[in-house]
């Protein structure tokens, strides 16, 4: 099946072209129009968003606090949320939190038992769905836990995170006080001393931190699982973290800690809400500064995927290699970080993971494994011929 007459985003270039799909891969890729094929009237088609970094399942499964939902329900839900803003590959985020009482979301008990049903609950869906794990380096009894976790080969890719106040994400106490105040309701001296206590109650000495590291490194070795930093704030923490073994730096909170990520061969990642509106909620780095500098690799959804083709049109404006460069951040480039070589560009031989955008902007056709996943009505014929030859 041909798709005629579009605009394609390449790796490397923009241009108006067709390409063929034969068995869900991309398998033809020509100038100008075809006859026969589904007329694409100009719009433009991009290589399926990769989200490495993505926040959602845990507000499906808990959108209220201790309101529970199904993961069938949860999953099904972000599915379609993430197949119609253009994702085709997602990693969920799941974290282990030393803070989590046992059994709530983000205790060690809570959280493996998310992955577990995530797991096997992703068959079938939209997306091709992985797990993403997210590890508290304070948080000793979680060890064995993800230890058991990759063993079974639940797991895809693992950052470590220090989410204490003080430091990594929360570097500005003002900010993040008058943030945690407003989140849950309560007044600026009531958040101020929550955030005190939580800063008292981090006393795992540097080496006992320092062995959680090398062992969950250590074991991604081991499993052949991509690790990743999260939130470095100085050039020591980036070079620790890469010298661990890691491919990603997650959310570099300044341009000193991104800089040294990049010396070291690392990709950077931030948040495409970060690039959209121009600024990170917490203060730190600007997706937009970073870009600027050279120094962003990856957009990830963070916590709104619908803000990646916006964040990419944005930076489509200043980047070097204009709207082909700013398309790389959430295709080329985290599929070679995450070793997803079938897959993160319009090439011969890819998977047909595509994404079609109208003359509006908006995502008309979600295309996974060359089968429509998401449809907004607006290309109904085309998406009719496409399910018929799938």
């Amino acid at each position: 099946m041909w798709l005629s007459d579009f605009t394609l985003v390449l790796p490397d270039t923009v241009q108006r072209g067709s390409l063929r799909i034969e068995n869900g891969r991309i398998t033809e890729i020509i100038d100008g129009s075809v006859s026969g094929g589904i007329d694409g009237r100009g719009h433009t088609i991009f290589a399926g968003f990769i989200d490495m970094h993505g926040d959602m399942i845990e507000q499906e499964l808990e959108p209220r606090a201790r309101v529970d939902f199904p993961m069938d329900v949860a999953l099904n839900a972000l599915d379609a949320r993430l197949a119609a803003s253009g994702v085709t590959t997602a990693y969920a985020s799941v974290s282990f939190s030393r803070s989590a009482a046992q059994g709530e979301r983000r205790s060690y008990e809570h959280t493996s038992q998310v992955i577990r049903a995530l797991h096997g609950a992703r068959q079938g869906c939209r997306v091709d769905h992985r797990i993403h794990a997210r590890f508290d380096i304070t948080f000793d009894n979680a060890v064995g836990v993800l230890a058991q976790l990759l063993e079974d080969g639940q797991v895809d890719l693992v950052s470590l995170m220090d989410h204490t106040p003080g430091q990594g994400q929360y570097r500005n106490l003002e900010i993040h006080i008058r943030n945690k105040a407003a989140q849950n309701g309560i007044s600026v001296p009531e958040a101020r001393q929550i955030v005190a206590q939580s800063i008292a109650d981090r006393d795992r000495p540097q080496e006992v931190l320092l062995a959680n590291m090398r062992t969950v490194a250590r074991l991604c070795r081991e499993h052949g699982v991509a690790l990743a930093s999260h939130d470095d704030d100085t050039v020591e923490k980036a070079q620790l973290m890469a010298d661990l073994g890691a491919v990603i730096a997650e959310f570099p909170v300044t341009h000193e800690a991104a800089q040294a990520a990049i010396a070291t061969g690392m990709m950077t990642a931030m948040g495409a809400p970060n690039a959209m509106r121009g600024q990170s909620y917490s203060g730190n780095l600007s997706a937009r500064q970073a870009h600027a500098e050279g120094l962003l690799s990856i957009l990830a959804a963070d916590y709104h995927p619908a803000a990646i083709l916006p964040a990419i049109r944005r930076l489509a404006e200043v980047d070097a290699n204009g709207l082909a460069g700013a398309a790389r951040l959430a295709t080329v480039n985290p599929a070679k970080a995450l070793g997803l070589a079938d897959r993160g560009a319009i090439a011969p031989g890819k998977r047909a993971d595509l994404v079609i955008v109208d003359d509006r902007d908006r995502v008309a056709l979600t295309l996974g494994d060359g089968c429509v996943v998401y449809s907004n009505g607006t290309m109904e014929t085309a998406s009719e011929a496409l399910r018929t030859v799938a």
